[in-house]
């Protein structure tokens, strides 16, 4: 699970406000996110499922809500032609300071945007990557809108990249990091097996905020709603980001080659695919 300031608790009827959003990430944590404990497995994973299906450089990529940069710098520095946007000012300031870092691959642009409304022409880019906006809407609508406006960029053959937090996470890490012997959390993740909408009403930052949690044949079925060509959906970590030591192993090179093929193993096992934290789907356009 992430940490940070959770967000409100009571029922509500649309998707978390940008400002709210910010509030969340206000601590900057972020940016630190994927170069931490399982984070960097996800980081890893996610990496390897993108270059199998990204066509070669210089095929322009969209990093929707891109956060601060982590994947869209990676990708500008092989090479591609790399735009993001995102809802949280401050990630777009750390993915600025991130492209400036690196001048001779800078990423193309970086602005304030929401996924719901891109700022992109019809049809220009190659491939999309959304691996924040799914789980931060969380009306099933907001979430076939922002695919279909993934849809709307991508030219004939792109390929899309969306990502969603597994409907179970809050239930596996409930277990192995002991959250469950609180019954507060015991409530949060019998609601997320439930419906997908997960609500934080406790004030314990590393319980999330307001999002929504996907069965995988949820994410699957909306990708296609929204006219996509659903090739594979994948866990992404696998079993190895349920390690309480996880650290100790991620840095052991022999297991962490284990770890990583272990989630090669079952990344697209059906009965398997909700224990990851994270699924991803790839999708094309026809």
């Amino acid at each position: 699970m992430s940490s940070g300031r959770p967000m409100s608790t009571g029922p509500r009827t649309d998707s978390p406000s940008p400002d709210e959003l910010g509030a969340h990430y206000a601590g900057g944590y972020e940016a630190r996110r994927t170069e931490t404990g399982y984070g960097k497995m996800e980081r890893e994973r996610s990496m390897e499922i993108l270059l199998r299906h990204l066509p070669r450089p210089p095929a322009v990529v969209l990093d929707v809500g891109g956060g601060p940069g982590v994947y869209a710098c990676w990708l500008a520095r092989l090479g591609y032609p790399v735009h993001l946007i995102d809802p949280v000012p401050l990630h777009v300031e750390h993915a600025r300071r991130a492209s400036s870092a690196q001048p001779s691959h800078p990423v193309r642009t970086v602005e304030v945007g929401d996924a719901r409304s891109l700022p992109w022409k019809d049809g220009g880019a190659d491939a999309a990557i959304l691996f924040g906006p799914l789980y931060h809407l969380t009306e099933r609508t907001d979430r076939v809108r922002a695919l279909k406006e993934a849809l709307r960029v991508l030219r004939p053959g792109g390929v899309l990249f969306a990502a969603a937090v597994s409907r179970f996470a809050s239930t596996f890490d409930g277990v192995f990091r002991g959250f469950l012997d609180d019954p507060a959390f015991e409530r949060i993740a019998e609601r997320d097996r439930r419906d997908g909408q997960h609500r934080n009403p406790t004030g314990n930052p590393a319980y999330f905020m307001d999002t929504f949690f996907h069965h995988p044949d949820e994410l699957k079925a909306e990708v296609a709603e929204a006219g996509f060509r659903v090739r594979a959906v994948y866990g992404v970590e696998g079993p190895g980001w349920l390690l309480q030591d996880f650290d100790r192993h991620w840095n052991d090179e022999g297991r962490r080659l284990r770890l990583l093929e272990a989630a090669r193993a079952v990344e697209t096992e059906p009965s398997l695919l909700g224990m990851s934290a994270h699924i991803l789907a790839v999708a094309g356009r026809g």
